[in-house]
C-alpha cells in the first residue's frame, strides 16, 4: 500500500520544483541560446551597449551609430555571452516628400524630391527639381527636417544645367544649397537640382 505524503511535504516539493524552474528560465546554460528585444541605455567605448535592464551586449559590426533609446535585438549564447544584433526597424520605411524653396518645382519625369532615414545612421534623398532663371551662389533649394539633417556638412558635385556643374551641400541646419559653379550658368534657361546624388549620406 502506497502512503500519501503529508501536505507539508507536498508543498515543499512543489516549492522546490518552482524554484528550479525559475533558475532554469534565467540561466542560459540550462535554457540554451535565446534572443529578445531590449532598449539601449548607454553606448560604451569598448564596442558594447548597456540596456535599461542591465545587460551588457557586444555590438555586431553591422550595428552602426548606436544611440540611447534604440530598440535592439539582443541574443545570448549558452555560455551567457550577450550580443547586440542590431536596431529594430521603426516607421514604415516610406519616402517623405520635402518642401522646395523659391521657384523650384518637382520635375514630373522623376521621383518627387523626398528623404528617407535609414536604420544604419544614414539618410537618403531622391528626386529632381527644376526652375528657370539665374542661379546665385549659395542659393537654398530646400530645407530638410531635423531627422534628415547631418551633424556636419556633406557635399557632392551635380550638373545644374546642360554643360554646367556645381556643388550641392547639405548643412547641419538642413539647408540644401548650390554653389561653386563651373562655368557660371547663364541667367536664363532651365536649371535643375539632382537630389538622387545624395543616395546615401552620413547623419552623425
Amino acid at each position: 500500500m502506497t502512503s500519501v505524503p503529508p501536505p507539508a511535504h507536498r508543498d515543499l516539493a512543489w516549492a522546490v520544483r518552482q524554484a528550479a524552474r525559475r533558475v532554469g528560465e534565467q540561466s542560459p546554460t540550462v535554457r540554451g541560446s535565446d534572443w529578445r528585444q531590449a532598449i539601449v541605455q548607454t553606448v560604451n567605448a569598448d564596442g558594447t551597449v548597456t540596456t535599461v535592464d542591465g545587460i551588457v551586449a557586444r555590438r555586431m559590426h553591422t550595428y552602426l551609430a548606436p544611440a540611447a533609446g534604440d530598440v535592439i535585438v539582443v541574443t545570448v549564447s549558452s555560455a551567457g555571452d550577450w550580443l547586440a544584433a542590431g536596431r529594430m526597424a521603426s516607421g514604415d520605411g516610406a519616402w517623405t516628400a520635402f518642401t522646395l524653396a523659391g521657384t523650384w518645382t518637382p520635375n514630373v519625369n522623376y521621383y518627387t524630391p523626398s528623404y528617407r532615414v535609414n536604420g544604419d545612421g544614414t539618410a537618403s534623398l531622391c528626386g529632381l527639381a527644376s526652375m528657370s532663371g539665374a542661379l546665385t551662389a549659395g542659393m537654398v533649394v530646400a530645407t530638410l527636417p531635423t531627422a534628415a539633417r547631418p551633424a556636419k556638412s556633406v557635399r557632392v558635385t551635380v550638373q545644374v544645367a546642360v554643360g554646367y556643374f556645381g556643388v550641392m551641400t547639405i548643412a547641419p541646419n538642413g539647408d540644401i544649397t548650390l554653389n561653386d559653379f563651373n562655368p557660371t550658368p547663364p541667367s536664363t534657361g532651365g536649371k535643375y537640382v539632382q537630389f538622387d546624388t545624395f543616395s546615401r549620406y552620413r547623419l552623425a
